[in-house]
C-alpha cells in the first residue's frame, strides 16, 4: 500500500495470530462423528492487496470462476490460491457497487469478526481503485443447490438434509448472538460443503451485494412478504428464508412457498416430498420438518418462530449423528492423518506456510550439522579458501533477504566448491527453489540434505513441502510422518 494510510488500520494485521473457531473444540452431537480438526484455525481477518488477489486468481481468469451463474452473475466468485498455498474464495463485486471504500471496509471488517465452525468464514477484503473484493475460506464440495437440484452420482440422503437444516440453524443462531440478525438472500446457493462434507453457511450473505442494493436477488416468489411490501428485511425475514431452504431439502426442487403451503394445508405432504427419499425417513420426522417449514413461512412476521426454536425442532430429527458427512454424501476424502508431534518447522511445512519455514531455517542456521557424521567445520575450510567463505556469506545474505534467485546462484557455486557436502546448504537451496516455483529441483535438494544427515527431520519436512507443491499429497504425508518419527527419536535421546 506504499505510504498511504491503510483503510483498515484498525483491523488485524497479517501477522496477527489465527482465530480459533467458537466451540470448535467441543464435541458436537450433530456433526456426524469427530468435530472440526482441532489444529485447524481461521486466519486473522486482514486487508489484501489487489495485486496479491490478481495473482491468486490468475488475473481473475474465467476458468477460476466458481459462481454457479458464471460470468453472468453481478458479483462473481473465483477460486484462488494465495502465496502460502491456502485456497480461498474471492468475491468480486460489480463496478461501483460500493463507491465508498471506507464504508465497504468497515462492513467487511464487521463481518470478519463473526467466526464459527458452521460459517464459511470471511478472512479478508480489498478496496483499491474501484475494485471491491471479499476473501473467504474455500469450500471444495460445491453448494447445496448443486447437491439438491443438479446431482451427479446420488441424491442427497435424508439424514444429510436434516444435518444441513441443523448446521444452518446453528450458524444463524451464532450470527444472531453476535448481533448479526440480518442474513441477505438465504438460499441453497449460500450453503456450501467443506472438505469433510460438512455444510456451512456463506459469510458473504452477511453483507449486501451493494451499498444500496437489494437484499434478495432470487425470484420474488421466494422473498418474504414484508420485503415485497416495504423493500426492507427484518430478522424474521431470515426465518422465512430458512423455511424456503427447508422446502428445498424436503422436495429436492425449488418450490414456491405459496404452492408448498397449499399442499401442506391440503394435507398432501407426500406430494411435497422428494421421491428419491422413499424409505429413508420416518413419516413422523418428515411431518415435523414440514410443520417447521410451515411455521417459518407464515405471512405475518410475528407468527414465525425464533432461531432457538429451529434448533430445538431439528435436533431430535438427527438419527445418524455418528456417521461422518462425507460418508453420507458418498464423497471421497483424504484419510491421511498428520502426526501430532510435529515441531514448529514440521507444522509450518504441513500447512505450507513458507514465511514461517523461512524464518525457522534462518533461526536454525547451521547448528543442526554440529553433530552430523560428516561434520562440516566452516571455520576449518574457510580459513583455507577465502572464496568459499565469501560465497557462503553472500548466499546466506541473499537467503536472509529473500533474494532467492541469488541465493540459488551462490549456494550452487558453494556446492561445487565444498569438499564435504552441507545438509543446510542443500536445505536452503531447496527452499529457494520452492520460492522460485521449481518444486522438482527443491525435492532433489531436500533428498540430498537427507543423504548428508540421514535422520535429519528438516530434510524430511522439506521433502514433504516439495511433494505437496507437486500435488503428491500421500507421499507428502508419509514424509511428514517420517520427519515426526525422527523428531521423537531425537527428543527421547536428549531426555535419556
Amino acid at each position: 500500500m506504499g505510504c498511504l494510510h491503510s483503510k483498515t488500520a484498525h483491523l488485524h494485521s497479517p501477522e496477527d495470530p489465527p482465530t480459533a473457531l467458537p466451540d470448535s473444540k467441543k464435541p458436537d452431537p450433530g456433526n456426524g462423528g469427530d468435530d472440526v480438526d482441532q489444529e485447524v484455525q481461521v486466519p486473522a481477518f486482514k486487508e489484501y492487496g489487489l495485486s496479491e488477489l490478481r495473482r491468486a486468481t490468475n488475473e481473475f481468469n474465467t476458468d477460476y470462476i466458481v459462481s454457479e451463474s458464471g460470468e453472468k452473475a453481478p458479483n462473481v466468485v473465483y477460486r484462488g490460491k494465495l502465496e502460502n498455498n491456502r485456497l480461498v474464495a474471492v468475491k468480486r463485486f460489480s463496478k461501483l457497487s460500493w463507491p465508498d471504500a471506507q464504508q465497504f471496509m468497515a462492513e467487511a471488517a464487521g463481518v470478519g469478526k463473526v467466526r464459527h465452525k458452521r460459517l464459511v468464514n470471511l478472512i479478508g477484503c480489498c478496496a483499491e481503485g474501484d475494485e471491491r473484493l471479499l476473501v473467504a475460506e474455500y469450500m471444495p464440495n460445491d453448494t447445496l443447490s448443486k447437491h439438491l437440484f443438479h446431482w451427479d452420482k446420488q441424491p442427497l440422503p435424508w439424514e444429510m438434509r436434516v444435518r444441513v437444516a441443523y448446521h444452518v440453524a446453528q450458524a444463524l443462531d451464532h450470527c444472531s448472538m453476535e448481533n448479526r440478525k440480518i442474513y441477505h438472500d438465504l438460499n441453497a446457493y449460500r450453503i456450501l460443503f467443506d472438505e469433510d462434507g460438512d455444510p456451512r453457511l456463506s459469510s458473504f450473505g452477511l453483507m449486501k451485494n451493494s451499498r444500496d442494493g437489494k437484499s434478495y436477488s432470487t425470484n420474488l416468489a421466494y422473498t418474504p412478504p414484508e420485503f415485497l411490501r416495504t423493500g426492507r428485511i427484518i430478522p424474521e425475514s431470515v426465518i422465512y428464508s430458512y423455511g424456503t431452504v427447508l422446502l428445498d431439502l424436503l422436495s429436492g426442487k425449488h418450490i414456491p412457498p405459496s404452492h408448498a403451503l397449499d399442499l401442506i394445508r391440503g394435507k398432501n405432504v407426500l406430494l411435497l416430498m422428494d421421491s428419491s427419499l422413499e424409505g429413508q425417513y420416518a413419516n413422523d420426522d418428515a411431518t415435523k420438518l414440514v410443520e417447521l417449514a410451515s411455521k417459518c413461512l407464515q405471512f405475518e412476521a410475528r407468527e414465525r418462530p425464533e432461531i432457538k426454536f429451529l434448533l430445538t425442532s431439528v435436533t431430535p430429527l438427527q438419527k445418524q449423528k455418528e456417521v461422518a458427512s462425507h460418508v453420507l454424501m458418498g464423497l471421497t476424502k483424504n484419510t491421511a492423518v498428520l502426526p501430532t508431534m510435529l515441531s514448529p518447522l514440521g507444522k509450518a511445512c504441513a500447512r505450507m506456510d513458507l514465511t514461517a519455514v523461512h524464518d525457522i531455517l534462518l533461526k536454525t542456521g547451521y547448528k543442526d550439522e554440529e553433530g552430523a557424521e560428516n561434520e562440516l567445520s566452516f571455520q576449518e575450510w574457510t580459513q583455507q579458501v577465502q572464496d568459499i567463505l565469501n560465497t557462503k556469506k553472500f548466499g546466506d545474505i541473499a537467503f536472509r533477504d529473500k533474494d532467492f534467485k541469488n541465493a540459488i546462484e551462490y549456494y550452487s557455486k558453494l556446492v561445487v566448491m565444498m569438499s564435504v557436502p552441507s545438509a543446510t546448504v542443500f536445505a536452503r537451496r531447496a527452499f529457494s527453489y520452492l520460492m522460485n516455483d521449481q518444486a522438482e529441483l527443491a525435492l532433489r535438494d531436500a533428498m540430498q540434505a537427507q543423504v548428508c544427515i540421514p535422520d535429519w527431520p528438516t530434510a524430511f519436512y522439506l521433502q514433504a513441502l516439495a511433494l505437496s507443491k507437486l500435488g503428491m499429497e500421500t507421499d507428502a504425508h508419509d514424509m511428514l510422518n517420517d520427519g515426526a518419527a525422527f523428531e521423537a527419536k531425537r527428543s527421547n535421546s536428549w531426555r535419556g
